[in-house]
């Protein structure tokens, strides 16, 4: 007689579950090295309006904090390693790091990580949302510190990084917040 564990694993010893997660990782990666190829520059800020944060936010909520983070480590990696994955604005490779968006970048696995952790708790829908914010408040961290060693301060850091995209991220977090859905099963814990 054979356990429920046994008959959901493959001829390779790999569960159904962790499957699943592996597909939501590099899913998720790819989804958004895709929004990322959708840029729309400002003129008052190097840092161009893309849909990255909202997949950003919803790998965490969807995979969970772990394989998030792992997703958005994976995404960087690609990106790091040359593949064209980052938007079309700005250097490329590793280099991106180094530029006015490379602190938002950075900031991605730890915003999954902080809105799948909170979004595991969260059981209404402004809980949820919340989980978002939080996730975008790690990007934002992100892009303000190294915008400001870019710029010369903080204050400038959050009027090119924080103050053109503030609402719309309020927007993309509560998108995530309802697409994410009450206590939705999770691909991961």
């Amino acid at each position: 007689m054979t356990t429920n564990t046994s008959r959901l694993r493959d001829s390779f010893g790999q569960s159904h579950s962790s499957r699943l997660t592996l597909v939501g990782v590099v899913g998720f990666a790819a989804a958004v090295a895709a929004a990322s190829q959708i840029a729309i520059p400002l003129p008052i800020t190097p840092v161009p309006i893309t849909l990255q944060p909202l997949l950003v936010i919803l790998a965490g909520m969807w995979l969970g904090p772990v394989a998030g983070a792992a997703s958005m480590v994976l995404y960087l990696a690609a990106g790091a390693a040359g593949l064209p994955v980052f938007t079309p604005i700005g250097a490329p490779g590793i280099a991106r790091f180094m530029g006015p968006t490379g602190g938002y970048l950075i900031a991605y696995p730890a915003a999954a990580f902080v809105a799948g952790a909170l979004a595991a708790r969260a059981t209404t829908f402004g809980g949820r949302w919340l989980a978002a914010v939080a996730g975008m408040a790690a990007i934002y961290l992100g892009g303000v510190a190294q915008l400001s060693l870019l710029s010369g301060g903080v204050a400038r850091a959050v009027q090119a990084g924080v103050v053109p995209f503030a609402l719309l991220d309020l927007a993309k977090a509560f998108v995530a917040a309802a697409i994410s859905g009450p206590r939705r099963r999770r691909i991961a814990k």
